[in-house]
C-alpha cells in the first residue's frame, strides 16, 4: 500500500498500535483480489509488532460469511466490490454478529472507490468507517484498533459524504436506473465519465481490459445508451463525476 492518507474518527485516543501497550486484534481480511490479500497481510500481519493477528481471508460474500462467522474476529477488513452482492450484503448477512452484545464483530471498509454511494452504503449497513486503499500501513493498523474500540473511522475526504448524507433527514430519491447497475459497473461507468482510458480504468480496479469492456457494454445495454459520450452526459447530469 501507498500514500500517505490519515484518519479521522470520533475521538483520537486510540491505542493505535499493537506493539504498545501490547494490544491484540483478530482481523479476516476481505476483498476479491489475492495479490491485495497478501499485500495487506504482508504490511500489518506481523503481530509481534503491529498487534494484528489475521485470522481468515475471503474473496466473496460467501466465503467471508462463513470464515467471519467460523472466527468471530474483532474487526474485518471489507472490501466495497465482491461477488455475489458486494460489501453491503456481507454487513446484512453479519448484521447479528454486529449487534451482539459481548464481542460484536466490527467492519472497516478498505476500498480503491471513493464514491459518496459506496460509502454512505456501507455506513448505513453497519461498518464503523471506510479507508481508502491508498491509506498506509501504520493508519491502517491505527485505524483497526480505533474501530474495535467502536469509533468511527473514516478518510478524511470521506467524512464529509457522511455528514452531508446523516445531516439531512429526506431519504435520497431512488434511481431505478442506477439501481439496474451493479457496484462495479458503477464505478466502471464513473471513471469512464472522468475520461479514464480502458487500460487506466483496468489497472486501477486491478481487473483485465476485456472485462471492463464487458461492463461497459452491460452499462450502454442496461441504460440504453450508445457510447461513452452519453454515458459521460448521463453520470455529469446524476453528479456521479
Amino acid at each position: 500500500m501507498t500514500g500517505t492518507s490519515g484518519t479521522t474518527g470520533t475521538s483520537g485516543d486510540g491505542d493505535g498500535g499493537g506493539e504498545a501497550g501490547g494490544r491484540r486484534v483478530r482481523v479476516v481480511l476481505v476483498d476479491d483480489h489475492r495479490m491485495f490479500r497478501t499485500g495487506v497481510q504482508a504490511e500489518i500481519g506481523q503481530t509481534a509488532t503491529t498487534g494484528v493477528e489475521v485470522v481468515g481471508e475471503a474473496a466473496d460474500v460467501d466465503q467471508a460469511v462463513t470464515v467471519i462467522t467460523a472466527t468471530r474476529p474483532e474487526v474485518v477488513l471489507l472490501d466495497v466490490h465482491l461477488p455475489g452482492g458486494g460489501g453491503v450484503e456481507v454487513l446484512r448477512r453479519c448484521a447479528p454478529l454486529m449487534a451482539a452484545a459481548e464481542a460484536p464483530v466490527r467492519f472497516l471498509a478498505l476500498s480503491v472507490s471513493d464514491a459518496a454511494e459506496d460509502v454512505i452504503g456501507v455506513i448505513r449497513g453497519g461498518a464503523r468507517g471506510y479507508v481508502t486503499k491508498t491509506i498506509t500501513g501504520t493508519d491502517l493498523v491505527d485505524s483497526i484498533f480505533r474501530v474495535q474500540d467502536g469509533d468511527a473511522v473514516f478518510s478524511p475526504r470521506l467524512a464529509g459524504f457522511v455528514l452531508d448524507a446523516f445531516a439531512s433527514t429526506d431519504a435520497p430519491p431512488v434511481d431505478e436506473d442506477m439501481d439496474r447497475l451493479t457496484q462495479r459497473e458503477r464505478e466502471v461507468l464513473r471513471l469512464i465519465a472522468r475520461g479514464y482510458a480502458y487500460k487506466e480504468i483496468a489497472k486501477q480496479l486491478f481487473i483485465s481490459v476485456k472485462t471492463v469492456e464487458s461492463h461497459v457494454s452491460a452499462v450502454l445495454r442496461k441504460l440504453q445508451l450508445s457510447n461513452r459520450h452519453e454515458l459521460t452526459r448521463w453520470a455529469t447530469a446524476r453528479r456521479l463525476v
